[in-house]
């Protein structure tokens, strides 16, 4: 019994009474509720290929680099994925449709690579685009969703970055109606119901065209998520699967959009294609399940901009996976392996307004470069989003620079110091391979290795809140950064921007007001420096010498 019966036998009114209170009660939600997935309950760790190898990447090199993580022991710290971008792909789908790795540089398959990164312990990761091609033109995953979906979870995949190139949007016109009519699949119609004598509404509106067939009415008006049309008084005869087809006028060289929502329930998309043809009469069709008795349905587009376009792409990724996942588990009798689902639009469409509903992480930038120039306006755009970060999702001011490019060491320890207070995820994307010793030791002397691998710093981003850093005072030159933690602790982040020395400080009792602060006020506080390694008492001010292009780092508690 659907939602409609259920209301019907309730309130004993009749079935198109009740299909309108129901409908009614019908918003169509423009952030749904956060995806849970399983996947990443903190930001997630790891190394991918893009940043160093570009183009230039092979299984040998993927599997060489998952070995050298273990070497280093980068696990043991939470670095978990081994993330291949783009170009493992070959430019031919395979027979059954599938994407497949490159034949000369991937030979042996991508389930093959999977389980000889997870023989070292870590998770593979993997890239393709939502657009009709990867950004380096290989074939991608736009109207593959579902295909390409299942091929990751059987292959044993447990992260995925989706990136923006060559997309397509969805596009905000919507088709001009005139009625829709329903059959059970291979049958012929039974009925015909007029658009023009249902309800309207927002902008939707009866016009009229003489070339059409019949009284020439149709309903325009549906576009860019501003006008609807309902149909309240749909009987089926059985509970099932139905031919629903849209009766529409063929107008404009532009393709239009479509959502059937049926019940309130359930939503099926509809694509409908510029005309070429002579007639002025088209017909659209979809198959739509219906429920014995009353049915309502409503005709409408909910995209509205270029936003809503990626917003439901991504959504419709995310759920994908999710769904795959879930349906591998259970084929091979096994626990879920969760994919973790990077979305990678570059922050164009504001994605933490909508992030959380599709995956869980968003870049929120373009990409980043290995200078001091790029890593500093990441921060400047990615710390004022503090409040969209949460377990299990996060914003992401892209994979870290440590060990790549001119930066300096004091930069490199800055640069990551400011990702752990974004609660950003940490994905290296260096030659880990510099940083052991002739005799495939870790070379505890380099700076960088031990940047990445200090222990406080990334307690500070593994943190179980998965609170975002708050800027809460600055004067241009100098920022004070704090970061709410578990247990009511706070780190503290003292920055200076500019290349020379600067005396800081930053006062405990100025911060604890803030409302975002967890912090509770207390006469003494225990801080430790995450960079010296030391611990110490402080009644008020924490700071000292800030190098140019450094930070001061602490973790502060309170004292009883």
């Amino acid at each position: 019994m659907n939602k409609l019966e259920k209301f019907l036998k309730k309130n004993k009114i009749c079935p198109v009474c009740a299909a309108k209170k129901l409908m009614n009660g019908v918003r169509i939600q423009r952030v749904p509720a956060p995806l849970e997935n399983g996947a990443a309950p903190t930001p997630p760790m790891g190394w991918a290929s893009w940043n160093l190898f570009g183009r230039n990447i092979n299984e040998t090199i993927v599997a060489e680099m998952a070995e050298t993580m273990r070497k280093l022991h980068l696990n043991e710290l939470g670095y978990t994925y081994v993330n291949v971008d783009d170009c493992w792909m070959s430019s031919v789908r395979d027979a059954d449709g599938r994407l497949q790795g490159d034949l000369s540089t991937f030979p042996g398959g991508m389930k093959a690579l999977v389980e000889k990164v997870n023989d070292c312990g870590f998770k593979m990761g993997i890239y393709t685009s939502n657009g009709t091609f990867t950004c380096e033109d290989l074939p991608s995953s736009l109207y593959h969703e579902e295909t390409d979906a299942a091929a990751f979870a059987e292959w044993g995949v447990e992260y995925f970055k989706y990136d923006f190139c060559h997309n397509e949007p969805i596009p905000t016109a919507a088709p001009e109606l005139r009625g829709i009519s329903l059959a059970k699949p291979n049958e012929t119609e039974f009925a015909y119901f007029n658009a023009a004598d249902a309800e309207l509404r927002g902008t939707a509106a009866v016009l009229e065209d003489a070339n059409l067939s019949g009284d020439g009415r149709y309903v325009g008006g549906l576009d860019a998520a501003a006008g609807s049309v309902v149909f309240y008084d749909v009987s089926a005869p059985d509970a099932g699967d139905y031919t629903l087809t849209l009766h529409v006028r063929r107008n404009g060289k532009y393709e239009k959009y479509a959502e059937v929502l049926v019940n309130g329930e359930r939503s099926y998309p509809v694509r409908v294609p510029y005309s070429r043809g002579r007639s002025n009469d088209g017909r659209i069709q979809t198959v739509v399940r219906l429920e014995k008795g009353a049915n309502s349905i409503m005709v409408h587009n909910p995209v509205g901009s270029r936003m809503d376009s990626a917003a439901k792409q991504y959504r419709n990724m995310g759920m994908l996976l999710k769904a795959a996942a879930e349906a591998q588990a259970k084929k091979e009798g096994r626990e879920v392996k969760p994919i973790c689902f990077s979305i990678c639009e570059w922050g164009l469409n504001r994605p933490w307004k909508w992030g959380a509903s599709a995956g869980n992480l968003w870049r929120t930038t373009p990409d980043i470069r290995p200078t001091w120039a790029s890593v500093l306006g990441i921060y400047e755009w990615n710390v004022r989003l503090y409040r969209y970060a949460s377990p299990g999702h996060y914003n992401d001011p892209d994979m870290l620079e440590v060990g790549n490019g001119n930066l300096t060491p004091e930069e490199n320890r800055t640069h990551f110091s400011l990702w752990c207070m974004m609660a950003a995820p940490l994905i290296l994307g260096n030659d880990l391979r510099t940083w052991l010793l002739p005799d495939g030791r870790p070379d505890k002397m380099n700076e960088n290795l031990r940047t990445v691998t200090n222990r406080f710093a990334i307690a500070i981003d593994q943190d179980p809140l998965c609170r975002q850093c708050k800027r809460v005072k600055t004067n241009g030159v100098v920022d004070i950064l704090a970061k709410p933690l578990d247990n009511r602790e706070l780190a503290v982040c003292i920055l200076n921007k500019s290349a020379k020395p600067k005396a800081v400080s930053a006062s405990l009792r100025e911060i604890i007001k803030d409302e975002y602060i967890t912090l509770p006020d207390a006469p003494r506080y225990t801080v430790t420096d995450v960079w010296n390694n030391t611990t110490f008492v402080a009644q008020n001010d924490v700071g000292g010498e800030a190098p140019g292009h450094g930070v001061l780092l602490y973790r502060v508690k309170a004292m009883s």
